[in-house]
This record gives structure tokens, sequence and C-alpha cells, in this order.
């Protein structure tokens, strides 16, 4: 038994540190994925804590893992964990079940899972913390007690210190599909092989004051117009694909409103796009900055610069004050977010391609 519970607590703690280190690389992403259930649930009041409730929990994912796999106070972790997978598996039952949310997020973008795939993750889990959970009292460390809290501190230390570092600088992997490399046209695209969604066009018809529906390639042997009238039809989903491009709704609209997303993402050359996510006042100086530099790098070169964000009328005024030949354009806030990790972020695209991306402060 004692092996069992060993290998048991080697598998639950790896797993835990692999997947807070996969999502501290992009607590963002994981703040986007709360904001995403919140909003299914009518829980808008606790889209501005998201963050924090991402950072706090990626932390202790990793801390956990090194107290279980260290066997340290488990009777306090295994409470703690065991509470913590039940939670994990109801949103990823919820997920699966509701259809409302296709994926929850676990290991991230790096690692993306379905629905399913999460859910049956969860359940594994679960039924591993409960052997360990039940025999708590069993599992006692072989490290010292202050070896044991320097572990755990240190590991404290590392968890928060990395979120720092990627909602400072970007994450250390980008698996985005901004990445550095990416050409945007071919990220819009729906994958080659990819699955469409299968549907089928229902009718619904009355017939002697009730609702009747079929589909084209089943009508009632005796439809007929005097007997039958058209109420609506409609696409059924029969089975649903995977025909989705990586980067959705990424539109780019002019001041005009025109839709310049074709011409500019297919514009030879080098440019830069300055995506602000957020504008706050700390922010603005290194906006300033920056756009001076590209204002003189525009004038030397004649790259073409365009400003991307979703605070058009905010933005515009910061601009003017630069008088620097910019091309402000207009974006989905869920878009831009998805792109910029980071309130002001600048890339530099050459033919298409993300070749620079760094965030401006």
């Amino acid at each position: 038994m004692k092996l069992i519970l060993t290998i048991t607590r080697y598998i639950v703690g790896l797993l835990f540190i692999f997947s807070g280190l996969v999502k501290a690389n992009d607590p963002l992403g994981l703040s986007y994925k709360m904001q995403e259930f919140f909003e299914v649930w009518g829980l808008h009041q606790l889209n501005d804590f998201t963050l924090a409730f991402s950072v706090l929990m990626i932390a202790f994912e990793i801390i956990a893992g090194v107290a279980v796999i260290i066997g340290w106070q488990m009777r306090l972790f295994s409470w703690l964990l065991l509470l913590l997978i039940i939670f994990f598996t109801f949103l990823t039952g919820y997920a699966l079940f509701s259809g409302k949310i296709k994926t929850c997020g676990c290991f991230g973008d790096c690692i993306p899972l379905t629905a399913d795939q999460s859910f049956i993750k969860d359940l594994l889990l679960l039924g591993l913390i409960l052997l360990l959970f039940v025999n708590r009292n069993r599992i006692i460390t072989a490290m010292s007690t202050r070896n044991s809290i320097i572990a755990l501190a240190v590991t404290t230390i590392f968890s928060f210190g990395l979120q720092w570092y990627v909602l400072n600088y970007l994450p250390i992997v980008d698996c985005l599909p901004y990445k550095k490399g990416a050409r945007i046209e071919e990220q819009m695209k729906i994958p080659a092989g990819a699955i469409p969604d299968s549907t089928v066009i229902t009718f619904v018809y009355n017939k002697g004051g009730k609702e009747v529906e079929f589909t084209a390639d089943q009508f009632p042997d005796d439809f007929d117009e005097s007997v039958y009238s058209f109420v609506r039809r409609y696409d059924k989903l029969v089975r649903k694909g995977n025909a989705e491009p990586k980067i959705k709704d990424f539109v780019l609209l002019a001041p005009s409103g025109a839709d310049t997303t074709s011409a500019i993402i297919n514009q030879p050359g080098e440019m830069y796009w300055l995506f602000i996510q957020a504008l706050n006042e700390t922010d603005k100086p290194a906006i300033l900055e920056q756009l001076i530099t590209l204002k003189k790098d525009t004038e030397k070169t004649g790259k073409p610069v365009y400003v991307i964000t979703s605070l058009a009328g905010e933005v515009e005024p910061l601009l003017a004050t630069v008088e620097t030949p910019v091309l402000l354009l207009r974006c989905d806030a869920v878009a831009v977010k998805t792109a910029a990790r980071y309130p002001v972020t600048l890339y530099v695209l050459q033919d298409g391609v993300v070749k620079k991306k760094r965030a401006v402060k």
C-alpha cells in the first residue's frame, strides 16, 4: 500500500505542478476563461477580480503539487486538493454537458483540451485524490519540517515570481495564434482537413393549429399548402465539427467604418501594429514615447503604423497630441485581449507574418 500511495502522490503532484506551470505562462488566459464562465452565470461583478483569482489558483496548484510529492501536511492538503478537484470536475462537467463553454482552459492555450477530455482527466484525478484523502493519515514526509518549509517557500516565490514576469513581459512560451512566425492570414482560415458542422434544414409548418417539424427529405405524404401553413425554417445541428480557424472575429475597421482587415494583413513589407487593450493613466507616457519613436522611424523608412484598439474614442485624443501619421483601427475587445497579453503591445510584421512582439512599458 505504501508503494501505491507513493506512486499516486507523484502522479497527482506532477500533474498539478505541470498544470500550474502551463497556466502560469499565461495567467491572463485563465483570467479570460474565468470571465467566460462568469458571463454565462451572470456574475459580471466578479470580472474585475478574475486576474487575482487566476494568479492565486495557479500558485496554489504548483504549491499543492510540491506539497503532495514531499508528503507535507497531507491532512490539510488532501482536503484542499479534494475540494479543488471537485470544483474543477464541476467546471469541466458544466462545460461538457451544458455546451455553453467549449474548453475549460485546464492546460491553457499551449495544450488545448476538449470539454470531454478535460472532464475525463478530472474524473481520473478525483479518483486518485480520493485514494490519498482516505489514506491521508498514513502519509508521512521523509523531509524535515525545516526543509519542507524551505521547499514550499521557494515554490511560492517561484510561482508568484513567474506570473509577475509574464504579466509584465508577455508569456515565455507563446502558444497564441499570434505568436512569432505566425502568418495572420493563414491563422484566420479553417485548417485543412477540418470537419465542418453537419446540419439539416428543418421546416416548421402549422397544421390544424399545431406546429409540426420535418426535414427537407421527410415531407409528410399528405403535404399540401392548403393544409400546411409555413411558419419558419432553421438549420438543425446533427454533428458538431471542428472547422474553426485559430483566429476568429479579428476585424479591423477604419475610421469610416470600412472593413480593412484583408488589405492590411496582406500588405507587403514591414509594418507596426500597436495594440491598446486598456488605456490607464500610467500607460499613457509609455504610449506617447512609443508613438514618437514610431513616428521618427516612419518618417525615415515609410513603414506604416496601425493602432488597433476597441477604445477608439479614448485613444484618438492621445494620438492627436503626437501628430503621428498612424491609422487608428477599431477592433473587437475580445480579439484585442487575445492578441495583446499586456495592456499595450507592439507587433512588428513582415509581409503579414509576426516578426517581433513586446510589451510597451
